[in-house]
C-alpha cells in the first residue's frame, strides 16, 4: 500500500517509516500538516498515519479535510491517528473526525501490522464498492440492447450540452433518427433479425460520428444524435453520410424503400441566443424527420429548410 506519513518530529517519523518500509510498504513522508495535506491531494495515498498534535495544522483537522476531500476521488484512505496522549478523549475526537484507528506513541511494530491488515481490507472493500457503483451507472444509462446511451443518459448530455451552449454561445445540432418501415421488417422476419438490425443500425451510427458527437436510443427503433458545436450545413452532410453507410449495410428489407434497411432524419439547431427550449428542439427534429418520411423515407430533412420554404 502507499502511506503517507505526517509528523514533525523529525525521529517519530523516521521510526515510522523504517517500520512500513520493514512491512513491505511504500511510504511518503511530511514534516507537518500543511505539507502533509498537499502531498494528500497530489498522491492520494491507501492510508494517511498523521500525528494528533502539531503546530499549523494538526491532526484532527488534517483528518477532517481528508473526508471531506473524500467527495471529489474515486478510492478510500485509510486514516490513522497517533499521539502520545491516548486517553479516550483523544480516541473519540479522533474517530468523530473521521480517523479509522488509533496508535499510541512510540508505534509498536506489531500494534502497526494490524492496523495496516485491517486497512488494506477497508481500501479494498471501498475498491469494490466503487466498481460497482460504477458498473451500476453504466447500466442505469446504457440501454440493452444496442450499448448506447438510453433516454436517461440523453436527458443529462443533453441538459448539460444546451447549459453550456447558452452559457458560453455554443450552438448545436439534435438529428432524430427512424428505421424505414421497421415494423414491416420485424412482422416479417421476427423480433429476433429485428434485434440484430437495430444493433447493426446502431453500431454503424457510432463509427459514423465524431468522437465528441452522442447517439442514444430513443425508443423503439428510433435514435438520438446529438452533434456539439455544428452549424445545419455540418450536421447535414454528418447525417447524409450515416445515412449512405446504414444502406449500404445492405441488410435485405423487401418492404424498405431501397430493398434494404434504411433511415429517415431529421435536423434541428440550437443557435446562440435562441429561447428555444430542449423540448422543442426535439419537436422539431422529430417533425423534420416525418418530413423526410412523408417525403419518400431514406432521407436527411432540416427543420430550418422546412421553416424557411414555408416562411416564403
Amino acid at each position: 500500500m502507499r502511506i503517507l506519513l505526517v509528523d514533525d518530529e523529525p525521529l517519530a517519523r523516521l521510526a515510522l517509516q523504517a517500520a512500513v518500509e520493514r512491512l513491505g510498504h511504500k511510504w511518503i513522508a511530511a514534516e507537518d500538516g500543511q505539507a502533509g495535506w498537499r502531498r494528500f491531494v497530489e498522491d492520494e495515498p491507501d492510508v494517511l498515519i498523521t500525528d494528533l498534535l502539531m503546530p499549523g495544522l494538526h491532526g484532527l483537522e488534517l483528518c477532517r479535510r481528508v473526508r471531506a476531500h473524500a467527495a471529489t476521488r474515486s478510492g478510500y484512505t485509510y486514516v490513522i491517528l497517533t499521539s502520545v496522549l491516548g486517553d479516550r478523549e483523544d480516541v473519540l475526537r479522533g474517530m468523530e473526525a473521521g480517523a479509522d484507528d488509533y496508535l499510541v506513541k512510540p508505534v509498536e511494530l506489531f500494534a502497526l501490522q494490524m492496523r495496516l491488515i485491517a486497512a488494506r481490507r477497508v481500501t479494498d472493500l471501498h475498491g469494490e464498492l466503487a466498481r460497482f457503483r460504477a458498473e451500476l451507472s453504466t447500466l442505469a444509462h446504457t440501454d440493452s440492447l444496442t450499448r448506447l446511451g438510453n433516454r436517461l443518459s440523453l436527458e443529462e448530455d443533453l441538459r448539460a450540452l444546451d447549459a453550456r451552449g447558452r452559457r458560453y454561445g455554443r450552438g448545436y445540432c439534435l438529428a432524430m433518427c427512424d428505421i424505414d418501415r421497421f415494423k414491416a421488417y420485424n412482422d416479417s422476419l421476427g423480433h429476433h433479425a429485428g434485434d440484430e438490425a437495430l444493433r447493426a443500425v446502431a453500431d454503424k451510427i457510432k463509427q459514423e460520428l465524431r468522437a465528441g458527437d452522442g447517439v442514444y436510443r430513443y425508443g423503439g427503433e428510433e435514435f438520438l444524435i446529438v452533434l456539439p458545436e455544428q452549424t445545419p450545413e455540418t450536421a447535414r452532410i454528418a447525417l447524409e453520410r450515416v445515412r449512405s453507410a446504414v444502406q449500404q449495410l445492405a441488410i435485405r428489407h423487401v418492404a424498405g424503400p431501397a430493398g434494404v434497411v434504411t433511415l429517415s432524419a431529421g435536423i434541428t439547431a440550437y443557435h446562440p441566443g435562441d429561447a428555444t427550449t430542449i423540448e422543442e428542439l426535439l419537436e422539431q427534429a422529430d417533425a423534420a424527420m416525418y418530413r423526410a418520411k412523408s417525403a419518400g423515407r431514406n432521407r436527411v430533412v432540416s427543420y430550418e429548410d422546412d421553416a424557411e420554404a414555408a416562411a416564403g
